[in-house]
């Protein structure tokens, strides 16, 4: 791989790991990054941290601090919870409109596609750390595959703000070493409810479709539950989600 292949790696693994810190609450609401500090902490050179901070700060996780410099933003649990619940029912809407259209074939190959890898990660029965990418992957796929099938220009729209409010994408995938047997159960029930919604999809059953979606979203709600208490029992535990 050549020099630039690497510095992009290397970009990508610094955003993954600064945005799994900020989920685990290693780094606490209005906690102001410098970049000498968090290439330190990370194992990397200053470059790749540089670039990867303005990507967090799109995705909604960081906001700017003065000249070049980012905070982490403080946000509430009502936040998050009801962007969810909002993508969730978009998504069924987008689910009902593609069953009932009659869904493409070359849609069912991409979501029978991420059926397949989400059944690798799963069929050892437990997680590794090195799902992660995998699985956020693999379940953006499936979602965004739906909803741009649609052809729904609100909801695209809509969903896209969404995508841009910490956590409430279905990209926003962390584990935690600690918790990964519970992060196993929560992800396998979600994974078994995606083949459920693309059967509906496939039998044009479009009412089932949806309601398959809006249920699916108790799944997210339950990982990112997960989630929180792993931080709160952790050793050196940080506020990560104000209380709303």
């Amino acid at each position: 791989m050549g020099p630039g292949g690497s510095a992009m790696t290397q970009q990508s693994q610094a955003v993954m790991k600064i945005r799994e810190m900020i989920l685990q609450g290693q780094l606490a609401p209005g906690e102001r990054l410098a970049e000498a500090g968090v290439a330190d902490m990370l194992g990397l050179s200053r470059t790749p941290v540089r670039q990867a901070l303005p990507v967090l700060a799109e995705e909604g996780l960081l906001v700017p601090a003065g000249a070049r410099g980012y905070s982490v933003r403080a946000f509430t649990t009502l936040e998050i919870l009801e962007a969810v619940e909002v993508r969730g029912a978009l998504e069924g809407i987008a689910a009902r409109i593609v069953a009932e259209r009659g869904a493409p074939r070359a849609l069912m190959r991409t979501l029978r596609d991420s059926l397949a890898e989400g059944d690798e990660i799963f069929a050892k029965r437990h997680l590794v750390e090195a799902d992660e990418a995998t699985y956020s992957r693999v379940n953006l796929k499936f979602h965004r595959s739906i909803t741009d099938a649609a052809e729904h220009g609100f909801a695209r729209d809509t969903l896209e703000r969404i995508d841009r409010i910490p956590f409430a994408s279905p990209a926003a995938i962390a584990f935690d070493r600690h918790g990964l047997p519970e992060m196993f159960d929560a992800l396998w029930h979600a994974h078994r409810q995606h083949h459920a919604i693309v059967d509906a999809i496939d039998n044009g059953e479009g009412s089932r479709a949806e309601a398959l979606f809006r249920e699916h979203i108790y799944s997210q709600k339950r990982s990112m539950r997960l989630t929180r208490d792993q931080t709160a029992h952790s050793a050196e535990p940080r506020r990560q989600f104000e209380e709303d």
